[in-house]
């Protein structure tokens, strides 16, 4: 157990580093993370308002991920609740005051509030003590809600969070709203990037671009722990990563109408001007003043790209788009990079981007069923993808499959 000095200090640090993380999603799991440290807790959850509900975003449980076997992360389900006095996390909202609750299952029969039993009986996990605080900005506006479960002393053994706990996380809570209120504007302001170029190109939306952000996030992260990647080096590279996932088609907007929502196959001087956003992209970010710049650069560039290099653009002088001297082939063309040539960010994308187009209703053609989709993806190792990359993407279907349920098109 920490002393309330080693909790002022480890609150100081946790504070940097949360204002260090631009993603939205990867700040959740940083914030659930750290408040779940303060105070001990096994598990938690976050809440994030939408208008007049409540989306269950992101949650941790340690005894339940105990369970699984090793490298496998916990899976959930995504759902909403409306902001009301019927459930816990909707009366904190509603309320915009804090609830610690000693039994979530022995409460007092008369509040307006009830716990929902349904997820323990399921699960077999028992929610004992409970301290569901509202995320508010300092304008008093409630913009989601922390829940931080059974706290442990330190024989961890399940104890109510106390006065001191409360007061502990009521100041996290305002800085975690702080950065969350930060996060979400830089998705909005990606976002509506997006929604500029699903104006000229109705595949490129706000689903399909979250969904291959979080696929390239978990193909990434898994990769980089069977290499022995630092912990703290993979979570500064899959904020990084996400962001740039979101924008790789980012260079659209710059290509006719005409071409882009073409109904049938394109001619061939059509095909080359397509190509050109990968180009068009990059020189978005060539300017690069950070690593965020220099990752939507290579990934604008690079995400198709094949590993056997027959991909496009190849080497080519980003600025001009003509080939680099002594990288050409036949007919004066740009080689195409292949295998480690091909930026790792620009590899995994690569497979996360084909993968969901597969997967998803396109105006020209019905999603694929998931074992077509899959046969290809292993039908093209060594030859498009990565064959190292491929094989950690069929080992997190599973968070992959997570992936595209929370960011469905429905």
């Amino acid at each position: 157990m920490l002393t309330e000095s080693q909790k002022i200090d480890a609150l100081i640090n946790i504070s940097i580093e949360l204002s260090r993380i631009k993603d939205l999603d990867i700040l959740m799991e940083h914030i659930l993370t750290g408040a779940r440290f303060f105070v001990n807790a096994d598990a938690g959850s976050i809440y994030i308002r939408e208008g007049n509900r409540l989306v269950f975003n992101y949650t941790q449980n340690a005894t339940l991920q105990n369970r699984l076997p090793p490298g496998s992360k916990l899976i959930y389900s995504t759902f909403s609740i409306p902001i009301d006095k019927n459930s816990i996390a909707g009366f904190v909202a509603a309320e915009g005051r804090a609830l610690n609750i000693p039994d979530a299952w022995r409460m007092d029969p008369t509040l307006p509030y009830c716990f929902n039993k349904k997820f323990d009986e399921a699960s077999g996990y028992r929610t004992r003590s409970m301290l569901t605080i509202p995320l508010k900005t300092q304008q008093g506006e409630t913009i989601g809600v922390l829940q931080i479960i059974n706290s442990q002393d330190g024989e961890k053994k399940i104890r109510a969070f106390s006065k001191a706990d409360e007061r502990m996380m009521l100041h996290f809570a305002s800085m975690a709203t702080v950065a969350l209120e930060r996060a979400q504007l830089m998705r909005s302001l990606i976002l509506r990037t997006i929604r500029m170029a699903e104006m000229r190109d109705p595949k490129e939306t706000g689903s399909h671009v979250n969904r291959v952000a979080g696929i390239a996030t978990e193909i990434y992260e898994k990769w980089a722990k069977q290499k022995g990647i630092p912990q703290q080096e993979i979570d500064t590279n899959r904020d990084i990563l996400r962001m740039a996932a979101m924008l790789h088609d980012a260079g659209k907007v710059s290509i006719s109408d005409n071409i882009l929502k073409k109904a049938g196959k394109l001619s061939d001087e059509e095909y080359e001007v397509m190509k050109s956003h990968t180009l068009e992209g990059a020189r978005i970010f060539a300017d690069q003043r950070s690593e965020f710049d220099g990752a939507a650069f290579a990934v604008s560039l690079s995400h198709h790209e094949r590993w056997d290099g027959r991909g496009y653009p190849g080497h080519v002088d980003v600025l001009t788009g003509r080939p680099l001297e002594g990288k050409t082939g036949p007919g004066g063309r740009s080689l195409g990079k292949k295998g480690e040539e091909i930026p790792l960010f620009g590899r995994i994308v690569a497979i996360a981007d084909v993968f969901d187009a597969l997967s998803s209703k396109r105006s020209y053609k019905e999603a694929w069923d998931e074992s077509q989709a899959l046969r290809i993806m292993e039908e093209e190792s060594g030859k498009q993808f990565d064959p190292e990359l491929i094989q950690v993407f069929f080992s997190c279907l599973d968070s992959i499959r997570q992936t595209q349920q929370r960011y469905s098109d429905d």
